[in-house]
């Protein structure tokens, strides 16, 4: 069935919407915590009403992570280019995760609120959703490097390992500095690489 014109408008007035919103969002969170920016701010950047912004996200939890979903696919599609273009894999993985870092410590009181968002947050919500299948993909991208000179289920323990280390880091950071958060995730990427862990019976 072919779309009709008045749809296809509609759609586009949609999309539109949503990437001011990103774009007024993304701002103002770049700056501040979520915690200090209100729906009204956000609306009028963005210039729609705040009975609209409500549409896209029914809460500011549920704003932060279509924020964030945002750029955390960005860093993930960087951090597997590059890794594509390494063969040792220590750096490979590192290639993946450490645009993830930097992503997450852009702003790091956002950083730490959209993790728990992410653990916490309401199953049934879509961003929530959408922010599991992008930490399942960083898992899927590191084990595909891993499982470059081991098996698929060695590499696939060995990534879960790595992407919840990494996620561990980063809730726990403080103000450490992103080498220093990097540093401490390579350390576990190299003890895992080194001691793989055993295959679950």
């Amino acid at each position: 069935m072919t779309e009709s014109p008045t749809m296809g408008r509609r759609e586009r007035n949609k999309q539109a919407k949503l990437e001011r919103i990103l774009a007024a969002a993304g701002s103002l969170l770049a700056e501040r915590s979520i915690d200090e920016v209100t729906t009204q701010e956000v609306a009028e950047a963005a210039d729609i009403a705040t009975g609209t912004l409500f549409l896209y996200a029914k809460t500011k939890g549920e704003l932060l992570l279509m924020v964030q979903n945002a750029h955390y696919r960005q860093a993930l599609d960087r951090g597997m280019a590059r890794a594509a273009r390494l063969e040792e894999p220590l750096e490979a993985v590192m290639a993946i995760l450490r645009p993830i870092i930097d992503c997450n410590r852009a702003q790091r009181d956002n950083g730490v609120a959209y993790l728990r968002e992410i653990t916490f947050g309401d199953s049934a919500e879509a961003h929530r959703a959408e922010a599991l299948t992008i930490v399942q993909e960083t898992e899927v991208a590191v084990a595909a490097v891993i499982g470059r000179t081991s098996s698929a289920g060695a590499a696939g323990v060995a990534a879960h390992l790595i992407n919840g280390a990494m996620l561990l880091a980063l809730a726990g950071a403080g103000d450490a500095d992103n080498d220093a958060v990097a540093a401490e995730v390579r350390q576990g990427v190299e003890l895992v690489l080194r001691c793989p862990p055993p295959l679950p019976a």
